[in-house]
């Protein structure tokens, strides 16, 4: 696949994660809007949302969401060659929750300069000292995922 068709491919998944941060954002007003997918054989196969505030439990970030339904959909062989494609770089715990399930590419929206893991705060999926290793594309529709964060917080100060 050339970059400009994987430029597309990539940013027509993250546009499916943009539904899903968007539907975070519409459901409990303290959700943070994070949307995620995982794409395996060119399908998406599972997407995840936010749902921290909504269900009481402080796992429930929109990586862990979509790596679960993943799981049930595709099985544990399944994510060694999926996609993860997130609105906003992952934390620690998804870091950690990616490596473990062998997903060997990521795609990443914006950039999380407080809590990010993957180039922000720690290169945890670069980490050579690990067993496993990711792929990184950051940047893919950087603007409208950045821009939905933004208009999150900006509310919450508001109120």
């Amino acid at each position: 696949m050339g970059r400009t068709d994987q430029r597309r491919t990539d940013e027509a998944a993250m546009a499916v994660a943009l539904e899903e941060a968007e539907a975070a954002a519409a459901g409990d007003p303290a959700d943070v809007p994070v949307g995620a997918v995982v794409v395996a054989g060119g399908q998406v196969v599972a997407r995840g949302r936010n749902r921290v505030e909504a269900e009481g439990d402080p796992t429930l970030h929109a990586e862990v969401v979509a790596i679960r339904a993943a799981l049930d959909v595709v099985g544990r062989r399944g994510l060694q060659d999926a996609t993860l494609y997130v609105t906003m770089e992952p934390c620690l715990q998804c870091a950690g929750a990616i490596l473990l399930a062998r997903i060997p590419r990521v795609v990443i929206g914006c950039d999380d300069p407080k809590a990010g893991a993957v180039t922000s705060l720690y290169t945890v999926l670069g980490d050579s000292r690990l067993n496993h290793r990711c792929r990184v594309t950051r940047g893919v529709l950087a603007d409208p995922s950045a821009r939905l964060l933004r208009e999150f917080f900006r509310s919450l100060r508001r109120a």
